[in-house]
């Protein structure tokens, strides 16, 4: 059975043209052992909030979701030791102004 949908693709790829080109990312290796990845959620009032830091030996990345912005914020480093520092402070200041640590770990799915 045929239908209009079942036209040929205007962006159809021939996997021998683009062999040579995608050779050079065969080398390429992603050392996960090294990624760090650690979530916290807080609680305070009726209000939740994340932190979330990822980093890895070239650099790092902390997003920051707060319930009373509109939009979460995302810092990026070049030294993944000072991700950490900034981190850990920011968990530290949030305590003291009333924040309660629920949980501190990798991040949660399902």
């Amino acid at each position: 059975m045929s239908s209009e949908f079942d036209q040929l693709s205007d962006f159809e790829l021939d996997d021998e043209e683009f062999s040579d080109e995608l050779s050079e990312f065969e080398e390429f290796d992603v050392d996960l052992d090294d990624v760090l990845v650690r979530t916290a959620v807080l609680q305070k009032n009726n209000m939740v909030a994340l932190l979330c830091i990822k980093s890895a030996t070239a650099g790092a990345a902390i997003c920051r979701v707060d319930p009373r912005e509109n939009h979460p914020s995302v810092q990026l480093y070049d030294d993944p030791t000072a991700a950490l520092e900034w981190f850990t402070k920011s968990l530290s200041t949030s305590r003291k102004n009333g924040w309660r640590l629920v949980y501190d770990g990798l991040p949660l799915q399902g």
